[in-house]
């Protein structure tokens, strides 16, 4: 996926906004809340970070071409990067469901304003 894939992808999530930052990542956020960056990685290959579930955190922390999120993870939270190419299919995947944890963290009447999760 490129980052103009991603950027289509996330854009098209409920409730997104954008912002470049960090060094020119490509940061998504619903609620006023991350969920997805494009971008950390030195060199051209894109790299994507997201948040998953601690189930999806002890399974992909071990697999090849992830590993827990640099800066977020050491502080403890479930956060990965995928650095490796991946297939579209299984990225947009673990974008959507980063979306969803992340969205279920803002309060009951943001999520109503923001048409989420009813």
């Amino acid at each position: 996926m490129t980052y103009d894939e991603f950027n289509d992808f996330c854009s098209a999530l409920p409730a997104t906004s954008y912002v470049m930052q960090w060094g020119e990542s490509h940061v998504w956020k619903v609620g006023g809340k991350v969920f997805a960056i494009g971008g950390w990685k030195k060199d051209d290959q894109p790299a994507f970070t997201f948040k998953v579930s601690d189930l999806n955190f002890e399974l992909l922390r071990e697999e090849p071409g992830f590993r827990p999120a640099p800066y977020m993870a050491s502080r403890g939270m479930k956060w990965i990067q995928q650095y490796e190419a991946l297939e579209d299919e299984q990225l947009k995947y673990y974008l959507a469901e980063s979306h969803r944890i992340v969205s279920l963290g803002l309060t009951k009447k943001r999520q109503r304003e923001l048409g989420l999760n009813q």
